[in-house]
């Protein structure tokens, strides 16, 4: 089929169905439906080569079985194909027999469809969905290969599908970010929020340019965990992972901040940390017991930085983004993960981020944080760290910031690996712009653990044309009545029961 339509064809059908509410339901809908097919064809792997292979899906509920439109007017469509696809399909697979001996290849069926929703209520718009799906020939290399470069776009369209912003940071940055953290063949990395596995991939491509051997394809598949909070990212992971010929992910639907990270043991940890922790969020109380108390705060990026600390191995390398406030944060807990950081920890490298990145999803400007867990050669006593580096990257030239026709791309990154290989201090015309320093462990304690150094200038306000500012408010708005409905719907979920509109 022509994959440069596949998106627009399926939205075209879906804007004729009265059960699609905006895009975030569209896309889930099609969540859904992509990891059955995709399953489905791993499957045929499997069964090729294991002579005992049996699948987890009841035979009913596999998507050859019932999917599959064999063009002899025998394929479910209309009323059929809603009763099956609501009353059998979703019961039995929500509810599949799970044991602590069940294969991860045949957990993720039940996790994926543990909160998985069915919005659609024309059955024969639902065929004509399925069979657009259906015409992927995953069995095709070039095809499949392809379709990995599709499925990438439709993760890009949940940015515009309400507050999906916090699930996808750009493709440039987690590239970036693996390459910098440089993986070799038998580490394992985690990301313990991992929305839809986009430090996943890029660690994965990174490390697929080192696989020179069998024993070395092993090594890949096995190099990445990570967990995820909310179904809808999780589904998506579970399925680009699939794409990426990880027929077992290891990718838990969870939460990474509700076990006591003292508890935690060497079994527990990871050669490599690549993350975007949520921020912003508030934890309540139950959740920050598991933090040491001196540690322990309500703000999510906190916690998560704790929880990296605790989990990372004897020499292990982190790659992690945080916001502004993390950095120039002053409450204890804050004070307290820095110094830490900087005890215990070698941070080397802080990289300033344009605040443009994310917008217009979120205007909080952020940061990456590269530490190891190691003593640096001549750190000074009391101390892991030695110095850390602080480089400004300024909006590439031409852009005056990222946007949606102008996102960030991997090339922006550039100057940032030059200077990485050759660090020299960095200071403009005017004593205050400093676009890269390099500040000693006992110097930042002395700032009170004031990380907020290299700082951008600061600009005069932009007047964006009507036009755009128009763009930016409709999103914004998109965003927010997204997050409504979700929060109405939950009320609803507890109150049980459902006010149709």
């Amino acid at each position: 089929m022509a994959l440069n339509n596949f998106v627009k064809s399926i939205r075209n059908i879906m804007r004729n169905d009265a059960g699609i509410n905006g895009d975030a339901q569209r896309i889930e809908q099609i969540a859904w439906m992509l990891f059955l097919k995709v399953y489905d064809e791993k499957e045929n792997d499997w069964e090729f080569n294991e002579d005992d292979y049996v699948s987890f899906i009841p035979e009913e509920c596999r998507w050859r079985n019932w999917a599959q439109d064999n063009g002899d007017g025998n394929a479910l469509t209309a009323d059929a194909l809603l009763d099956f696809v609501n009353n059998t399909l979703f019961p039995t697979l929500k509810n599949l027999e799970v044991t602590p001996a069940t294969p991860m290849r045949s957990v993720i069926v039940r996790t994926t469809f543990e909160d998985a929703n069915q919005y659609m209520k024309d059955g024969v718009l639902l065929r004509q969905v399925i069979n657009v799906i259906d015409q992927l020939d995953l069995g095709d290399y070039e095809e499949s290969h392809a379709f990995g470069e599709i499925y990438e776009t439709i993760l890009k369209e949940m940015q515009s599908a309400g507050s999906a912003g916090e699930f996808y940071t750009p493709r440039a940055l987690t590239d970036f970010m693996a390459q910098i953290i440089d993986p070799k063949v038998g580490e394992q990395m985690a990301d313990f929020a991992c929305g839809t596995g986009g430090f996943i991939t890029s660690w994965l491509k990174a490390l697929d340019k080192k696989v020179t051997k069998a024993e070395d394809k092993k090594a890949y598949s096995q190099s990445v965990y990570g967990i995820e909070k909310k179904q809808f990212p999780y589904m998506l992971c579970v399925t680009n992972l699939l794409l990426h010929d990880i027929d077992a992910p290891m990718v838990m639907h969870g939460n990474s901040l509700t076990r006591d990270v003292l508890n935690y043991t060497d079994d527990d940890k990871f050669d490599v940390v690549l993350m975007n922790p949520p921020y912003g969020g508030s934890e309540k109380n139950e959740v920050k017991q598991h933090f040491p108390s001196d540690l322990s705060s309500s703000e999510t990026a906190d916690l998560f930085m704790v929880l990296i600390m605790y989990r990372l191995k004897e020499h292990g390398r982190a790659a992690v983004i945080l916001p502004d406030g993390f950095l120039f944060g002053t409450d204890n807990a804050k004070l307290a993960i820095k110094q830490k950081l900087l005890r215990e920890f070698n941070l080397h490298t802080i990289i300033r981020l344009p605040g443009s990145i994310f917008a217009p999803y979120t205007s909080i400007a952020t940061n990456i944080l590269f530490f190891n867990n190691e003593m640096a050669d001549g750190a000074a006593e009391g101390f892991s760290t030695k110095e850390t580096w602080f480089y400004r990257m300024d909006m590439p030239e031409g852009y005056k910031h990222f946007s949606k026709t102008k996102p960030m791309q991997l090339a922006h990154t550039q100057p940032i690996m030059d200077w990485w290989n050759d660090r020299k201090e960095i200071v403009g015309e005017e004593a205050a712009d400093e676009k890269s320093r390099c500040f000693t462990a006992e110097q930042l304690m002395a700032l009170d653990c004031n990380f907020d150094q290299c700082k951008f200038p600061k600009d005069e306000e932009e007047i964006l044309p009507p036009k755009e500012l128009l763009e930016n408010y409709y999103k914004k708005r998109a965003a927010l009545d997204h997050e409504i409905d979700k929060t109405l719907a939950e009320i609803q979920k507890i109150l049980g029961f459902k006010i149709e509109l």
